[in-house]
C-alpha cells in the first residue's frame, strides 16, 4: 500500500480530519482505487499504454497508485510539475507543452545530465521553439525526446499537416541534444459531448495525427516512436482510429500512449456524461453547510468559486444530512448561481439551515488546486487519511 502523503500537522486530530471545518473536499478511496484498476485493465485490453496526466490531482498518493498499476509514465503540463513528478519517483515524463523559457530549459538540462537520466519528452510545434531549446540541450548526457504536436484548425497549439511536421522533424534531427521520438495530438474538444458533429471532429483529428505520424516514419530516431493522444473524454475513439488505420498488426510500429487524467476520480458532470469507459465511479465530493434559506424553495450553501469547480457546470446535490447526522433522503435542489464563497440552490425541498450537503462536482482538474487538504474517506464515509496536493 502506498504511503501517506506526508505527516499531518499539529491541528489534525486523531482520525485524520484536518480541522473539523466545512467546507471540505472528500475523496472516496475505494472509488479512486477502483478507477485506477479499471483504466489500467482497459488500456491493457486495448493494447495501449497510459501516461496519466497528473495535473488533474498532483497528489503523491494518487500518482503512486497509478504507477503501481502499470502506468508507462506520467504526463504533466509544466516543468514545475515535472520536477515534482521526478521527486515522486517517475522516470518517464511527458511535458505536454513546448518548453521555451530559459529557466525551464535549464532545469531540463540538469535532469538530462543525471546518470542515469530520466526519459523526458516535450512537445514542439515551431522552429522558434527548437531554436530556443537546442542551445540548452546540446551536449546533454541524455537527449530531450521531442514529440511533434499536431493541432486542429483554430485550435490551441500544433502543426496542421504533414508538410509543416516534416520541416520541424528535419530541424529536430539537425539539433544536437534533441531526439525526434514521435507525435502527439489532443482529441479533447469543447464542449465534451457525444453528438455526431463532435465525434466527427474527434475522429478527424485522430486521423490527422495518424497521417502525420505515417509521414514521418523515415525521420523518427527511435525504433518504436511514441504516438500519444490526450484527454479523458474520447480514449475509445483513439483506439478505434488506431485499429482502423492498422492494415495488419505491424503496420503502425509505435508505442501508443494515452494521456488521460480525469478518469482517476471521474465526476458527477462532464465525464459522467461523456465517458465510454464502463464502470468508472465518481470519487470526489465537496461537503458544505446550508447557511440560509432566505425564501421558500431557495437555499444558500457555504461553498463557492473558491471551493467548487464551475468552469464545466455547477455542482449537483448528492446527499444531505441534518445537523445531527441523520440523512434527509427526500432532499432535492438545483445549483443556480455561484459566488466567491456561496452557492445558491433553487427548487429546494427538505433542506434546512444547518444541514450538511454533499455536492458532486464537474471537471476534477479544477478541484484539486483549490484545496491544500483532501479528506480521504472509506466506502462508509469515515475519514481514513488526509492527502495534500502539491502544485508548486
Amino acid at each position: 500500500m502506498p504511503r501517506s502523503e506526508e505527516p499531518m500537522d499539529q491541528e489534525t486530530p486523531r482520525g485524520g480530519h484536518p480541522t473539523g471545518q466545512l467546507p471540505e473536499l472528500r475523496l472516496d478511496q475505494q472509488a479512486l482505487e477502483h478507477n485506477v484498476r479499471l483504466m489500467a485493465d482497459w488500456c491493457r485490453d486495448h493494447h495501449v499504454e497510459l501516461a496519466p496526466h497528473i495535473k488533474t490531482t498532483m497528489t503523491h498518493s494518487i500518482v503512486e497508485r497509478q504507477l503501481a498499476a502499470g502506468a508507462w509514465g506520467v504526463t504533466v503540463a509544466t516543468v514545475t510539475q515535472a520536477r515534482i513528478a521526478l521527486g515522486w519517483g517517475a522516470r518517464r515524463v511527458i511535458i505536454a507543452n513546448e518548453v521555451v523559457h530559459p529557466h525551464d530549459l535549464s532545469l531540463l538540462r540538469r535532469w538530462l545530465d543525471e546518470a542515469p537520466g530520466p526519459e523526458l519528452y516535450c512537445f514542439i510545434d515551431s522552429l522558434a521553439g527548437i531554436g530556443l531549446a537546442q542551445p540548452l540541450t546540446a551536449g546533454a548526457r541524455t537527449p530531450l525526446r521531442v514529440l511533434i504536436d499536431v493541432g486542429t484548425d483554430a485550435g490551441r497549439t500544433g502543426v496542421k499537416g504533414p508538410a509543416e511536421a516534416a520541416d520541424l522533424a528535419r530541424a529536430v534531427r539537425a539539433a544536437p541534444g534533441l531526439l525526434l521520438a514521435g507525435v502527439a495530438g489532443f482529441e479533447g474538444v469543447r464542449p465534451n459531448r457525444r453528438d455526431t458533429t463532435t465525434l466527427a471532429a474527434v475522429d478527424e483529428h485522430c486521423h490527422r495525427t495518424i497521417t502525420v505520424f505515417r509521414s514521418l516514419t523515415a525521420l523518427f530516431e527511435t525504433t518504436r516512436p511514441v504516438f500519444s493522444m490526450g484527454g479523458s473524454a474520447f480514449p475509445d475513439r483513439v483506439v478505434h482510429a488506431l485499429t482502423k488505420a492498422a492494415r495488419h498488426p505491424d503496420d503502425l510500429s509505435m508505442v501508443p500512449v494515452l494521456r488521460s487524467g480525469c478518469y482517476v476520480t471521474h465526476d458527477h458532470g462532464t465525464y459522467e456524461h461523456v465517458s465510454r469507459l464502463p464502470g468508472l465511479k465518481a470519487a470526489l465530493t465537496v461537503r458544505a453547510v446550508v447557511l440560509s434559506t432566505p425564501e421558500p424553495g431557495r437555499a444558500v450553501v457555504g461553498a463557492g468559486k473558491r471551493e467548487l469547480p464551475y468552469d464545466a457546470g455547477l455542482p449537483v446535490l448528492i446527499a444531505a444530512r441534518d445537523p445531527h447526522g441523520a440523512r434527509r433522503p427526500a432532499a432535492t435542489a438545483t445549483a443556480d448561481q455561484i459566488y466567491d464563497h456561496h452557492l445558491v440552490l433553487t427548487d429546494v425541498r427538505n433542506l434546512h439551515v444547518g444541514d450538511e450537503v454533499d455536492l458532486g462536482i464537474s471537471h476534477p482538474c479544477s478541484a484539486f488546486d483549490r484545496w491544500p487538504d483532501i479528506t480521504v474517506v472509506d466506502s462508509q464515509g469515515h475519514t481514513r487519511d488526509v492527502w495534500h496536493p502539491r502544485f508548486h
